[in-house]
């Protein structure tokens, strides 16, 4: 089979599509044909060289195909079944894990991460990570959605406790994670305020249901703007995945008691923190990274009964990957981007 492997840490160069042989399910497993799979920047630190990381591996966490084959023991799938996956794999054996907190796990990984992904033409999966595909999604969306939609749910209604009326902030419209925060909060009803340095995302994201957009390159401070728009009193959640760039700003930005929500620091980890604000406004900071087996099943349920859809920017097959990388790497797009592999 073809398979999207990164040799070693580096650039691009180091992206190659090599002949593998075909895996075989074990007991609990399930073998896959992979039809879509999409990017995350997951993919390019991996590449860069994320700590822990072993090369050379198959790339990609997020993936959609049919099911081929059944190891001994799958309950609940069929073959010939359209599936999308979970892409977190915990330990089973931790006490996070025996307790249902498998973003927890002592030895929590992802696939493209600390096993092989999904940027091939089969994959094998333990079947608890195996999931229908929602009624009426093409295999690029189901390709699309997991990963950023689990880590937005986490963050929005197991961290922030969100509840209908509120007014959220996310940073950086147009990446996976802030577009399916974006259709979450709309679909619970939430109010949302977004930013970007790009109109024209701004205009989309407006488009998408988005309350207001803050250009942060043509204003002086982000959480002044912010405050203006909402009387004065600021919002009740931020999202933030961009860090030591936005963190200020972050903070500035919510009323009090409000809550900061954090899955990442694109911009780095290390921000200066006005401690004084957070304890005399009694804020929340809350980390979060992806979710656990049952948020994932609700989550999945909310994006079927709703009829969610990711944004897809761009599909590419599997012979670019390269080329798709690039394009992620570049951070103009809007949207997920796609590999087809069949």
């Amino acid at each position: 089979m073809k398979a999207v492997i990164v040799a070693g840490p580096g650039g691009l160069e180091m992206v190659r599509v090599e002949e593998r042989p075909v895996p075989e399910p074990g007991p609990g497993e399930v073998l896959v044909r992979m039809r879509c799979a999409a990017l995350n920047h997951l993919d390019l630190w991996v590449r860069r060289g994320l700590p822990g990381a072993e090369y050379p591996h198959v790339q990609g966490a997020d993936g959609a195909g049919v099911v081929e084959r059944l190891g001994d023991g799958v309950q609940g799938i069929e073959t010939g079944q359209a599936v999308c996956f979970d892409p977190s794999l915990g330990c089973g054996r931790c006490e996070f894990c025996l307790r249902g907190e498998e973003s927890l796990c002592v030895r929590f990984k992802l696939l493209g991460e600390g096993a092989d992904g999904t940027f091939a033409e089969y994959v094998v999966l333990p079947w608890p990570n195996v999931h229908p595909v929602p009624e009426g999604m093409g295999f690029d969306e189901a390709a699309a959605f997991p990963l950023t939609f689990i880590t937005a749910w986490r963050m929005l209604v197991t961290r922030a406790r969100v509840v209908p009326g509120e007014t959220v902030l996310i940073h950086g419209i147009g990446g996976g994670v802030a577009l399916a925060a974006l259709a979450l909060c709309r679909a619970m009803g939430l109010r949302v305020l977004v930013t970007s340095s790009s109109e024209e995302k701004l205009a989309r994201a407006a488009e998408l249901g988005a309350w207001r957009g803050i250009d942060y390159t043509a204003c002086d401070n982000v959480a002044r703007n912010v405050r203006s728009l909402t009387g004065g009193r600021g919002v009740d959640v931020v999202l933030d995945n961009v860090g030591a760039a936005t963190w200020k700003a972050s903070l500035h930005a919510l009323r009090k008691g409000g809550r900061l929500v954090t899955c990442g620091a694109t911009s780095g980890p290390g921000p200066k923190t006005d401690v004084a604000r957070i304890f005399w406004n009694q804020l929340s900071v809350l980390g979060s990274t992806m979710g656990s087996r049952g948020e994932f099943l609700d989550m999945l349920a909310f994006v079927s009964q709703e009829k969610l859809r990711p944004v897809i920017d761009r599909t590419f097959p599997l012979a670019e990957a390269r080329e798709a990388q690039a394009h992620l790497e570049a951070g103009k797009q809007f949207g997920k981007v796609v590999l087809k592999i069949s």
